[in-house]
C-alpha cells in the first residue's frame, strides 16, 4: 500500500471519528436528553458526562491538525480507544449486545485509522546514552 492510499484511509477514518465524537461531545455538553439518558442509564454521573464532552472535542481538535502534535495524537487515540472500550462493556452489561453495534463500528474505524497513522508516522525509539542529558 502506497503513502497516498494510507493518507486517504487515515484522513477518512480521522474525519469519520471526528464527526462521531464531535457530535457526541457536543451533545454531552449541551445536555441532549437522548445522549444524557443513555449515559446515565449506564450508571455514569452528570459531571463525568461534561468531562467526556470536553475531552472528546479537545481530542478531535488535536486529531485534525495535520502533521503536528504527533505524541499528543497518540494520547487521543488511546483516549478514544478507552472511551469505546468502556462504552462497549457498559452497554453489554446494562443494555445488551444489540446496543454495542455502534461501539464495534467505532472500534473498527479507530483501529484502522491508528494503523494508518503508524504507517504514516512510524514510532522511533532513540536510546539515550548514559552520559547524555536531554
Amino acid at each position: 500500500m502506497n503513502s497516498q492510499t494510507s493518507k486517504a484511509i487515515y484522513w477518512t477514518g480521522a474525519i469519520l471519528i471526528s464527526l462521531w465524537f464531535g457530535a457526541s461531545g457536543f451533545f454531552e455538553l449541551t445536555t441532549n436528553p437522548i445522549v444524557w439518558g443513555i449515559t446515565q442509564q449506564l450508571g455514569y454521573p452528570a459531571h463525568f458526562i461534561y468531562i467526556l464532552g470536553i475531552f472528546k472535542l479537545s481530542g478531535i481538535a488535536v486529531l485534525l491538525i495535520p502533521n503536528k502534535l504527533l505524541r499528543l495524537k497518540e494520547w487521543v487515540f488511546a483516549g478514544i480507544f478507552f472511551d469505546i472500550l468502556f462504552a462497549f462493556f457498559s452497554k453489554i452489561a446494562v443494555l445488551g449486545f444489540a446496543a454495542t453495534i455502534d461501539a464495534i463500528i467505532a472500534f473498527t474505524i479507530i483501529t484502522v485509522t491508528y494503523v494508518m497513522f503508524r504507517k504514516l508516522y512510524p514510532a522511533t525509539y532513540v536510546p539515550v546514552s548514559a552520559g547524555e542529558n536531554r
